[in-house]
């Protein structure tokens, strides 16, 4: 897999993961991820973060055990600026705000995440870039880094991440419900998804690393700029 590096150093790398990749192997080593396709590449390789599979974006990895335990702190300690961007469904009913909900392991222990008195404090600013008749675009930072915080955040509020199948309905964005003269190519029998998969994407990180601002950025990918090309285009 032809992989994009946003930046690399002696240090760490960081990478611009695909969605559907899974960031470090799960726990029945079901599928290749990120994590394994490097270690074949660099040797050694140290997890300091991950993204959900479906997520997109900026992510890092450290070189050696010394840098590993550095960045590891710097999250830990909330030292690094986290930002995302994401489609909502719906209209926002605020255009800025915070959403301070603290999150906890589904009791079920089903591998999804619940609000709860009893969780971890969990604090995730959200910002509104366009809003298109059923979905918004929004910019996220979020202060903490807990499991899946975005996603339960947004669910909390009424406004789940697109096609998020955990929090949400998971339905795709079909072109036939963007575009008013939509006409299926004769190819094809059934219609793809302009957008199938969770519409987050890890935008950017911003952190000091030996006394050097470090600054990763990533655009959104291919799919999610061609849905706002046709959301723009035709709402």
């Amino acid at each position: 897999m032809k992989l994009e590096i946003i930046f690399e150093n002696d240090f760490f790398i960081a990478i611009n993961k695909p969605s559907g990749l899974l960031s470090v192997p799960d726990r029945m080593q079901s599928e290749e991820s990120l994590k394994d396709i490097l270690l074949q590449r660099y040797g050694n390789i140290y997890t300091v973060h991950r993204l959900d599979k479906g997520t997109s974006g900026v992510i890092i990895f450290a070189k050696d055990d010394v840098t590993h335990k550095q960045l590891s702190l710097l999250f830990e300690g909330r030292e690094i600026e986290k930002y995302y961007m994401g489609m909502v469904n719906g209209i926002l009913m605020n255009p800025s705000g915070s959403i301070d909900a603290p999150i906890m392991m589904h009791p079920a222990d089903n591998g999804s995440m619940v609000i709860s008195p009893k969780g971890k404090a969990s604090l995730t600013d959200y910002e509104l870039i366009e809003d298109f008749k059923y979905f918004s675009w929004v910019k996220f930072r979020i202060h903490t880094g807990r499991t899946h915080q975005i996603r339960i955040h947004m669910k909390h509020i009424g406004h789940p991440i697109v096609c998020d199948d955990v929090y949400g309905d998971g339905k795709p964005i079909l072109l036939s419900s963007i575009k008013k003269k939509f006409n299926l190519s004769k190819k094809e029998e059934e219609e793809r998804p302009i957008l199938g998969r969770l519409a987050l994407h890890s935008w950017k990180l911003k952190f000091e690393f030996n006394g050097e601002t470090i600054e990763l950025e990533a655009l959104p990918p291919k799919d999610l700029r061609a849905t706002l090309q046709q959301l723009k285009k035709n709402w």
